[in-house]
């Protein structure tokens, strides 16, 4: 988009806003073996986590950046994406009169952070079989709409939004496009990520959380111009990812064999699963999936939702969200986790 300024969506106090500044912050050396802390009035006994965890989680980011092939500037790390999207609405809605857009059926925190915020959260339905509406969208917009919410592959449908409706969104909305990926490792989509140049009012969420199997340190993943990102900075508190999330994330990310294996696991597992799930009388449609779960319409959610719970099966009834009346969702475990689900549907059907 031509002629895009992040000032111009940033919150007045945010824009002069001084963040505070940590003891790690203002001491940089990364030569420290020999070096004698005594500024940030820590426990001097070593025990691995006394020390406080370096704020811009520095040796995370360059395996990120390496990876993904962006600049360490244009990443920032949170306590799980929640926090990451937090930040946005704090950094450029203001209360009381900004708006988003969000497109149920879709990820559940989007409206509960407009909430919290106190910022009003435009709801435009997806279509029938699960894609945005343009047009209602671009209609629902006004000047006080600050972010459109698009998760991608989309949870709890499972598929992906069409890349045409998303250059659309980028080129003719004048604020920020929020592409959540938690999803996108099961996808064969390539990420927005290589977009970035191209659309400054493009954000990037992804997550350590599912492909990763890292769900359990909470760590969230942001990537958008260095311009955005310093914003982000600005207000994000200063230690919001310890010392043992940031160990843990960098071990794992460099485990990419190991990451990979599972992840082609859980496709190959969600190909089977869904072969299996034709053939059980009560489904009466299965949606498309670029996720690891699966979306299934059945004749009676509540009643097979207990049928299943009665048999140790824990799955998702979703059949209070909108487009998802009487609808199952149902992730993708280990080979010995679906034949039990199998299992459990058969004698049902």
């Amino acid at each position: 988009m031509e002629n895009f300024d992040i000032n111009n969506l940033v919150r007045a106090n945010v824009k002069t806003l001084k963040p505070y500044s940590s003891a790690r912050d203002e001491f940089e050396d990364f030569d420290t073996a020999n070096m004698v802390f005594l500024d940030a009035n820590e426990n001097p006994f070593e025990n691995g986590v006394n020390r406080y965890p370096d704020p811009q989680q520095n040796n995370v980011k360059q395996v990120l950046a390496k990876q993904k092939n962006v600049n360490q500037n244009q990443i920032l790390l949170g306590n799980g994406s929640d926090e990451v999207l937090d930040l946005l609405f704090r950094a450029f809605c203001e209360p009381k009169k900004d708006n988003v857009i969000s497109l149920p059926p879709t990820y559940g925190m989007y409206n509960v952070l407009a909430n919290i915020n106190d910022v009003e959260n435009r709801e435009v339905l997806l279509s029938e079989d699960f894609q945005p509406q343009i047009e209602k969208i671009l209609s629902a917009v006004d000047e006080n709409t600050k972010i459109i919410f698009l998760c991608s592959p989309n949870n709890p449908t499972g598929n992906s939004f069409s890349d045409e409706s998303v250059v659309t969104l980028l080129q003719n909305f004048k604020g920020l496009i929020v592409i959540d990926e938690a999803y996108i490792d099961f996808s064969k989509k390539e990420s927005w990520i290589n977009e970035l140049d191209a659309y400054p009012n493009l954000i990037i969420t992804q997550t350590l959380s599912k492909a990763y199997g890292l769900a359990g340190i909470r760590l969230g993943i942001c990537y958008a111009t260095e311009a955005v990102i310093a914003v982000l900075n600005k207000i994000k508190p200063p230690y919001n990812v310890n010392e043992l999330t940031q160990q843990r994330a960098g071990l794992r990310l460099k485990e990419t064999a190991k990451t990979n294996t599972e992840i082609a696991s859980i496709i190959e597992q969600r190909e089977q699963l869904l072969k299996v799930l034709l053939n059980v009388d009560y489904i009466e449609k299965i949606y498309p999936t670029e996720a690891n779960f699966i979306l299934v319409k059945v004749d009676n959610a509540n009643k097979r939702y207990d049928e299943l719970i009665a048999k140790g099966i824990v799955i998702r009834n979703r059949t209070t969200q909108p487009l998802c009346e009487n609808c199952l969702r149902l992730t993708i475990g280990t080979e010995a986790e679906n034949k039990k689900l199998i299992n459990a549907l058969k004698p049902l059907s």
